[in-house]
């Protein structure tokens, strides 16, 4: 067991591999992979510990019994942490196949206080959101989330109802993932920080009708084609990862940020950036 580097970089496995022999987090390019040239440019097999978690089970019971647990492609169970808005927030591990609807409804309770649900991001802040009008009604599994343009991801689902602030949520994601940068790549280290920087001025009111496009533009250059999974011009996803929120809040919720860019007031010149 040893101590990692600590920043959320390190959970990238080449970066983590470079924390542990005690230089920067950051990730290299690959090839060589891990499984050929990992720590001390010796082979490494870098596994999830959910992964290695399910060890134990499989050794005691034996593949065959693992592989009988939910459909054939998402076979075991999957541990979810649900959380927003959302009555019974919590962990839960469930067998994969159940519908979006029956996680909310019949585990997590429904919607907080009654309210609509407006979308969710169905596996961590890296992952493009879903709406219940194109997901609610799809399975649960590793295939169908992937077949839907998002991932299953580190099983982190987050909820939001109606009063949401999409802005505000992408905001919040996108200067996380900045802040969390290595700065190692340009288009990432620049890229992040002005998707950061856009959001700032819309919410705040000084958004202007350019930032719109501006916004897809900045994450195109992050992640061509701004589909799932990603293109990149980075070494890791780390990147392509706040672009995840901007394409979300662009294709479903345009008319929202668009409205808030008219609804503010004209950019002053000294008004800081963010």
């Amino acid at each position: 067991v040893h101590l990692g580097g600590g920043a959320y970089i390190c959970g990238e496995e080449t970066a983590l591999l470079n924390s542990l022999e005690g230089r920067r987090g950051e990730p290299r390019i690959k090839p060589p992979f891990p499984a050929v040239e990992g720590l001390y440019a010796k082979p490494t097999i870098v596994n999830n510990v959910e992964t290695i978690s399910n060890v134990p089970w499989i050794v005691a019971n034996g593949g065959a019994s693992y592989a009988a647990i939910g459909p054939e492609t998402s076979a075991g169970t999957r541990l979810l942490s649900l959380s927003g808005h959302i009555t019974k927030p919590g962990n839960y591990e469930i067998v994969q196949g159940m519908t979006w609807r029956e996680l909310f409804d019949d585990l997590g309770g429904g919607v907080r206080d009654g309210k609509a649900l407006k979308c969710w991001i169905p596996g961590g802040a890296s992952a493009p959101w879903f709406v219940p009008s194109e997901h609610l009604d799809t399975p649960v599994t590793i295939d169908d989330i992937a077949k839907n343009g998002s991932m299953a991801g580190s099983g982190a689902v987050v909820v939001m109802d109606e009063t949401t602030n999409v802005v505000a949520a992408a905001h919040r994601i996108v200067r996380f993932f900045s802040h969390e940068s290595c700065g190692q790549c340009t288009p990432c280290r620049e890229g992040t920080t002005w998707l950061e920087r856009m959001l700032w001025r819309i919410l705040n009111g000084y958004g202007r009708p350019m930032d719109l496009d501006m916004l897809l533009d900045v994450a195109d250059n992050i992640s061509p084609g701004l589909r799932w999974p990603p293109a990149q011009t980075t070494i890791c996803p780390l990147g392509p990862s706040a672009v995840s929120p901007i394409r979300s809040i662009m294709t479903y919720f345009r008319d929202e940020v668009e409205a808030m860019v008219a609804a503010g007031q004209p950019m002053e010149e000294g008004v800081p950036v963010g």
